[in-house]
């Protein structure tokens, strides 16, 4: 993501990126930051959870209204429902494409 966004800095279109890891955006070059404290996978929340991923992407939008300069990073006002460990991370059915992987494995 880093890059992509400074390609697109770089020809003049501002760009902000949904972060967890928002420490080390000053290492990839990250211009602007949507910081949030969600699980890897989940940046804007639970499967089926339309009302958090709306609010999540409008936020999002919104430091990109509001950011004015590169490196500024802005902390969402959003916390995980639950605790990490308590977190299921995959879905109950495994998806199409890794019941496929699991059948050429054999």
């Amino acid at each position: 993501m880093g890059l992509v966004a400074r390609v697109l800095e770089a020809e003049g279109i501002p760009t902000v990126t949904l972060n967890m890891i928002w420490v080390y955006q000053a290492i990839v070059g990250m211009p602007r930051v949507a910081a949030i404290e969600h699980p890897f996978g989940r940046p804007y929340g639970d499967v089926g959870d339309v009302d958090t991923q709306t609010a999540v992407l409008r936020a999002a939008l919104a430091v990109a209204e509001t950011a004015q300069e590169p490196g500024h990073v802005e902390h969402l006002p959003f916390t995980w429902h639950e605790d990490p460990a308590d977190t299921k991370w995959h879905p109950a059915a495994p998806s199409p494409i890794i019941e496929l992987l699991k059948k050429r494995r054999g």
